[in-house]
């Protein structure tokens, strides 16, 4: 009897045993795949960020060294050394970069990305690393007909067909004329020469733009300011120890002036890092 009660005991024994470890083991796998992300990217030493090459001074190829630079570039440039990585670019248009984070071929963009609800949903963002509010690009000759954002109805609005600003467009009811990837000067001059009306942007890219083209036929609008926007790194969503790790480097960046350095470098010795206060600024609903 007692010979019995141990070989019992002992199989009990066993099957707790087992059942631990491969408790252990299913917490170790589960762990591993919350961790794969940032795992595998430390792993091949390597980030993958998404960005256009064409989109001034945000994303572009210096005309004499032909060299990939901008602000977000060489905030990316910085938070990469800081995680001990080098950066891959892949360069695509801004309506493939978001489909790229979900299928895993890159691991971030950054491109100008405003934060929004609806995004939100959809992929992870970095702390933000530039503030500003829209503007709309007009012909400097008639405003393109334009006096409020209301009489934006039936004008021909450029720009990305995803992008929030083309959503805008799209709910005051203007005419879409989509890009794919295209540089500032072809947005611009078809503004100057008509072929389209508007192009609703953000107001640092839109006056840097200008001052870099001054001979075209084309203003900011003076009387239309509207929706404060936030702009950040996208990530795929659910890669926690990947954001954790880059708005680590990026809160860094900002406490110690790095961020604002590279601001002032290339958006005219504005520091876009905080928040704009202006007034007379309408808020729109994309919605």
């Amino acid at each position: 009897m007692f010979k019995r009660f141990s070989i019992m005991l002992l199989i009990a024994v066993v099957a707790l045993v087992s059942v631990a470890c491969s408790n252990n083991s299913s917490d170790k796998e589960a762990t591993k795949k919350v961790d794969t992300a940032w795992t595998k990217i430390k792993d091949k030493g390597t980030l993958v960020v998404a960005t256009s090459g064409t989109l001034y001074p945000t994303s572009y190829h210096d005309s004499k060294t032909n060299k990939l630079t901008g602000y977000e570039v060489e905030v990316v440039n910085e938070l990469a050394k800081r995680l001990g990585l080098k950066v891959k670019y892949s360069e695509i248009g801004f309506d493939g970069m978001l489909t790229s984070i979900n299928s895993g071929q890159v691991d971030l963009a950054a491109n100008d990305i405003e934060v929004n609800d609806a995004r939100k949903d959809k992929f992870a963002f970095s702390t933000p690393v530039k503030y500003s509010f829209g503007t709309a690009i007009v012909r400097k000759s008639d405003l393109s007909g334009i006096k409020t954002l209301e009489d934006i109805k039936g004008k021909k609005s450029a720009g990305a067909a995803t992008s929030v600003y083309m959503d805008l467009s799209r709910k005051l009811g203007a005419k879409e004329v989509v890009y794919d990837n295209a540089t500032n000067e072809q947005y611009l001059r078809d503004v100057a020469t008509g072929r389209t009306d508007v192009i609703l942007n953000d107001y640092y890219l839109q006056t840097l733009a200008l001052a870099y083209y001054p001979k075209l036929n084309i203003t900011i609008h003076p009387n239309i300011r509207f929706n404060p926007t936030s702009v950040a790194l996208v990530m795929k969503k659910g890669n926690t120890d990947l954001v954790k790790n880059v708005n680590k480097e990026l809160n860094e960046m900002l406490t110690d002036g790095t961020m604002t350095k590279i601001s002032k470098e290339f958006f005219a010795n504005a520091d876009v890092t905080k928040q704009v206060k202006q007034k007379n600024i309408q808020i729109i609903s994309t919605k």
